[in-house]
């Protein structure tokens, strides 16, 4: 009899943590403009946004700035021995010149941020 009132009581508890929602972002409106604020106290500009639909009080905090190592050129290598066979890949290409960053490594760090050509890319994941 106890073991099922503790396992109602954990089953419930378990529904109440995943049907609960995580707090929505805090809005500023300045005239135009829209920010939400995260957790940080940081404010991040949402205007363009909610201009194609969003609704900013829908937002959710985020986990701030610098959350995540980005990867970047240092971690490029033309050594192929340690590449996996046939990767997933995400990939850019400017004219003749041309990245690739697998998957895997992206997982990790979300971001890459590269150049190709004169241009600065952010390749995300």
């Amino acid at each position: 009899m106890k073991t099922n009132i503790l396992a109602i009581l954990l089953s419930f508890s378990l529904f109440c943590l995943m049907a609960a929602e995580p707090a929505a972002a805090f809005v500023i409106r300045k005239g135009e403009k829209a920010y939400i604020e995260d957790q940080d106290g940081e404010r991040w500009d949402v205007t363009q946004a909610k201009s194609l639909g969003f609704k900013p009080e829908r937002f959710q905090y985020g986990i701030g700035r610098n959350a995540f190592t980005p990867l970047d050129d240092s971690s490029l290598s033309d050594d192929s021995s340690a590449v996996l066979r046939n990767p997933r890949v995400i990939g850019i290409t400017d004219g003749t010149e041309a990245r690739a960053y697998a998957i895997p490594k992206l997982r990790y760090h979300e971001i890459a941020n590269t150049r190709i050509g004169t241009k600065a890319v952010a390749v995300g994941y």
